[in-house]
């Protein structure tokens, strides 16, 4: 017998994909607004900028049954300048955070996806309660600031590390395997 509620509900297997239907990427703006607006507080109402008008958003989606089910975590990707690419509003719905894989490959999707278009520099501004996690997938601080209030790294990543991946809109699969 079970005290309490049970656990959510967790896919055993997710699709890290570029966001191509009009519900993924709703799903991503809508996650954003969770993780940055009311769980952190970063923002007031929405995170939406200007750079949302030229990324490109990146998704992982649980699958139930090997059908898409929910959007459970989302990064953007964008090109400001030819070459140079950056990474942005990583986030994972907290009950899918323990998923030891799924940061991960949305990390690795979007530097794979932008060395496929051409990519050679791939930033990012991690929070630094998240930089252990990228310097584990090859990435480097390249300076320590302060954003939105809080800190953060300044990290590029070792592309060496990243094939080219160029068909992004059907992404990879990734099964789940819990965090410690």
């Amino acid at each position: 017998m079970m005290d309490g509620p049970p656990p959510p509900f967790v896919a055993s297997a997710h699709r890290v994909k570029l966001a191509t239907e009009a519900w993924e990427v709703a799903g991503a703006a809508a996650l954003r607004r969770q993780v940055f607006c009311v769980e952190q507080g970063l923002f007031d109402g929405d995170d939406r900028d200007a750079i949302d008008a030229q990324a490109i958003p990146i998704v992982a989606l649980a699958e139930l049954c090997g059908m898409p089910d929910a959007v459970v975590g989302t990064v953007r990707i964008h090109q400001p300048e030819p070459g140079l690419w950056i990474g942005s509003r990583l986030a994972v719905a907290e009950e899918h955070r323990r998923v030891g894989s799924l940061g991960a490959s949305l990390i690795r999707l979007a530097v794979s996806t932008a060395t496929a278009r051409g990519c050679r520099c791939f930033q990012a501004h991690v929070q630094s309660r998240n930089a252990l996690l990228f310097r584990r997938l090859r990435w480097t601080t390249l300076e320590e600031v302060e954003l939105h209030g809080r800190p953060h790294h300044r990290m590029q990543a070792d592309l060496s590390h990243y094939p080219p991946w160029p068909d992004g809109a059907q992404g990879f699969l990734t099964l789940t395997r819990r965090a410690a």
